[in-house]
């Protein structure tokens, strides 16, 4: 099982990172091969809604040339797609939110190209840290991630999501938890 894990926060020792942390240990006790990519730093443009992705059959097709050639190459190899990210206004940080528009061209939905999708992936899921409770701080991501994924006839397994102030061992098993149903939803 190939999980790839997109973690947008700016913190690499953050509530978002030790989150991961856990739930990749979990993972790799099972030997999931984890690759996992830290956005912040990366050079990520934004769209630039030219839709030239979309007249380039069967790859992705951007003719933006940064990252996120390399960051597709991962997200195609792998079996999960996992998003981690700290809530900032209602939404993921900026480099996360970048890569998730930039998607764009993984869906062949308007343009030339035949339709298709190339992403394979087998499930989506999410991981967020924020600043209020979660229902009300994640809920807009979760609810555009599961948008995104049945759009995309990827499916969407769920959003693991705790306020910074309860990053504590019932979270981390929390996200444990996560790991493994993550884990059986690919298998």
């Amino acid at each position: 099982m190939r999980v790839c894990v997109l973690m947008g926060s700016p913190r690499p020792n953050g509530n978002t990172a030790r989150l991961c942390d856990a739930f990749i240990n979990e993972l790799e006790l099972h030997k999931a091969e984890v690759e996992y990519i830290a956005l912040h730093g990366k050079n990520i443009m934004p769209c630039a809604g030219c839709f030239h992705c979309q007249d380039v059959a069967g790859e992705y097709g951007c003719i933006l040339r940064d990252d996120m050639q390399d960051i597709i190459e991962s997200i195609l190899r792998a079996d999960a797609l996992i998003y981690a990210t700290p809530i900032y206004t209602w939404q993921a940080t900026a480099p996360l939110k970048a890569v998730m528009d930039r998607m764009f061209g993984l869906n062949k939905f308007y343009g030339t190209a035949p339709r298709e999708v190339i992403n394979k992936t087998k499930i989506v899921g999410l991981i967020a840290t924020c600043g209020y409770e979660p229902k009300y701080a994640a809920d807009l991501l979760d609810e555009a991630v599961k948008r995104w994924c049945k759009h995309s006839g990827i499916p969407y397994v769920g959003m693991y999501a705790v306020s910074d102030d309860s990053i504590n061992d019932l979270a981390v098993a929390g996200i444990r938890e996560f790991a493994k149903m993550i884990r059986t939803e690919v298998n």
